[in-house]
């Protein structure tokens, strides 16, 4: 029996949750790039593995009208999970995802530690960059969900809003994509996988678990406070198998070569094309 070696952080629900959307949103970078990319041969390169620029179009639509229904089953997902009994004190409780006071202070303390002006902070469960990497998904699909279904469905939306609407409805909409995948390929790329103790990856969304020896490092006020609640020795886990920790690596190292590809194909194309 392989020892447990791991705390147990994300259930499977929540890494299907993550899963669907780091494939939706692959495709939508892909899909969407093609379009805008197609005065380019890299662009048209990009619409013919998805079969051409009409059908990037179709796909684009279609993801993204799952990538909506995901995030409201998303939404009724944390309903469920709210204690109601005790609202609203549950929701600032260190193991609840939203920002609060705390975040800030640990951001500014960080900042510090940097350059040998404070130690390091006590991070508990969640982290202040993986929550705002978690609320920059609500705001980032709010924006993109509305504006793109203005697109897609323009002769409704035009019934709505005036024609000129969905000029300002393309911009915003292409701006926040590549925001979002700049932000993706690059900032939340690195702090998953590049960083030294979570080199070669961070298995966690994969695996569901983090190694406990670097989490005392990293988070050690969450990692005391399940010792002190009695909480720790449910919460171990033992590592995954040699082939599932292989594959882990390859699907995840296959979908950041995507993003590292799309980011650079779109930077060094970024000059041939019709803004």
């Amino acid at each position: 029996m392989r020892p447990k070696t791991r705390i147990r952080r994300f259930t499977p629900l929540q890494r299907l949750f993550h899963l669907c959307l780091l494939l939706s949103f692959l495709t939508q970078g892909s899909t969407g790039l093609a379009r805008l990319y197609i005065e380019t041969s890299w662009g048209q390169g990009l619409a013919w593995v998805f079969g051409g620029y009409e059908t990037c179009r179709t796909i684009h639509i279609y993801v993204g009208i799952f990538l909506i229904f995901l995030f409201l089953t998303h939404i009724l997902y944390l309903f469920s999970k709210i204690k109601w009994k005790e609202f609203p004190r549950c929701l600032f409780t260190p193991d609840s995802i939203l920002l609060q006071p705390k975040d800030i202070k640990d951001l500014i303390q960080h900042m510090l530690w940097f350059i040998g002006r404070a130690e390091a902070p006590r991070f508990d469960r969640w982290g202040y960059w993986e929550k705002f990497d978690y609320w920059a998904v609500f705001w980032g699909i709010s924006v993109l969900g509305i504006t793109g279904l203005l697109l897609a469905y323009s002769l409704i939306a035009t019934r709505i809003i005036p024609g000129w609407g969905l000029n300002i409805a393309l911009w915003v909409h292409r701006i926040e994509a590549i925001l979002a995948m700049v932000h993706v390929f690059t900032i939340h790329f690195f702090i998953a996988h590049l960083r030294r103790h979570n080199f070669p990856m961070d298995r966690a969304m994969f695996e569901g678990s983090v190694s406990l020896h670097h989490t005392r490092n990293e988070k050690p006020a969450w990692v005391e406070r399940l010792e002190q609640e009695g909480k720790m020795e449910n919460a171990l886990v033992p590592e995954a198998g040699a082939g599932r920790r292989a594959l882990f690596l390859l699907f995840g190292y296959c979908a950041v070569a995507i993003g590292v590809f799309l980011l650079i194909g779109g930077m060094v194309n970024s000059p041939y094309i019709t803004w």
